[in-house]
């Protein structure tokens, strides 16, 4: 009986100091790994994201821009680092939904070496040309493709990311020929779409936005389900005689497998918090992103369910990275 009481004194003793120690969470500054370079969508929202948290913890939030890999080195540094919540890792579909279906292997496993704490933001995504190609529509676009097989090309933030694959669900569903050209990272791409290096690119809104607003590149439809209240004379993808063509990004926040539930909790109450923040709600609708509202559990079953997706579609294109 007294070994029975001081056992129970320890687990009561080990919750205890659990909960006070995801109290006083973070006590020390936390990093928040992009796996992509700076000046894309997704570092795009890791700043704003840990701004907001490092208001409300009162501690540094260090963002690092850990790419290569199409997201895998980035992610491989989290999925190894100390499950002690001071080193999380925001990402786009690549590295969590994408890759497993894409690489012949990974160094991580991504439902198994990662304890999803929140879906951050949704965004749509933008079928974007240079000026100075002719075609002003969708089906202009896919005239011209037509008409020279193989000869156009569509950038890429990388093998894998949704912009890749959204132009080769395009390819797919349009019947047409056009060539990938991976970059390293969005900034580079849109660098070359600008100075009309590649004629086209899928993008993320927050990153092409900008851009369009300047006169810089066009936009021609938008890839999601519906027209974003940003630019709303432009149509969908479906609108623009593409049928059943859908194709939106997002970005999710995960920890370590082995993070204590506690310290969990605290994670997802401190981006909830942030996530129904007036003024984040604001500067996501300004880039064109949606809070997101899933959560723990919730999150790790979208994971699932996405990567089920975007395997179909690696599996249609006949997308591999060896």
């Amino acid at each position: 009986m007294r070994a029975l009481a001081g056992a129970v004194l320890l687990v009561l003793l080990a919750a205890w100091s659990g909960a006070a120690a995801a109290a006083g969470f973070p006590d020390r500054p936390v990093k928040i790994v992009v796996p992509f370079p700076a000046g894309g969508s997704n570092d795009v929202i890791a700043r704003l994201l840990g701004a907001k948290l490092n208001e409300l913890w009162g501690q540094t939030v260090i963002i690092d821009n850990r790419a290569g890999a199409g997201g895998n080195i980035g992610a491989e540094s989290v999925a190894r680092a100390a499950a002690d919540g001071t080193t999380l890792l925001l990402t786009a579909p690549g590295p969590l939904a994408v890759n497993q279906s894409l690489y012949a292997s990974l160094p991580f496993n991504p439902m198994k070496d990662f304890a999803p704490v929140a879906l951050v933001a949704s965004v749509p995504i933008v079928l974007a040309v240079n000026p100075a190609v002719k075609a002003k529509s969708v089906a202009e676009l896919i005239a011209l493709a037509k008409a020279a097989p193989g000869k156009l090309n569509f950038g890429s933030s990388g093998y894998g990311s949704t912009n890749h694959l959204a132009g080769e669900l395009f390819k797919t569903q349009a019947g047409i020929n056009i060539v990938h050209v991976p970059y390293r990272g969005a900034a580079p791409a849109m660098n070359d779409l600008i100075a009309g290096q590649i004629p086209m690119m899928f993008d993320n809104m927050p990153a092409i936005r900008p851009q369009m607003l300047g006169g810089t590149i066009r936009g021609i439809a938008v890839a999601g389900a519906k027209r974003s209240p940003l630019f709303p004379d432009l149509p969908t993808m479906a609108e623009a005689g593409v049928n059943g063509f859908e194709a939106s990004s997002w970005f999710g926040l995960v920890a370590p497998s082995a993070t204590p539930p506690d310290v969990m909790a605290a994670l997802i109450a401190a981006v909830s918090k942030v996530l129904q923040d007036p003024d984040v709600v604001k500067k996501l609708a300004e880039v064109g992103a949606e809070p997101g509202a899933l959560s723990g559990a919730a999150f790790a079953t979208f994971l699932r369910a996405e990567a089920d997706k975007w395997g179909k579609v690696v599996t249609t294109a006949g997308v591999k990275v060896e």
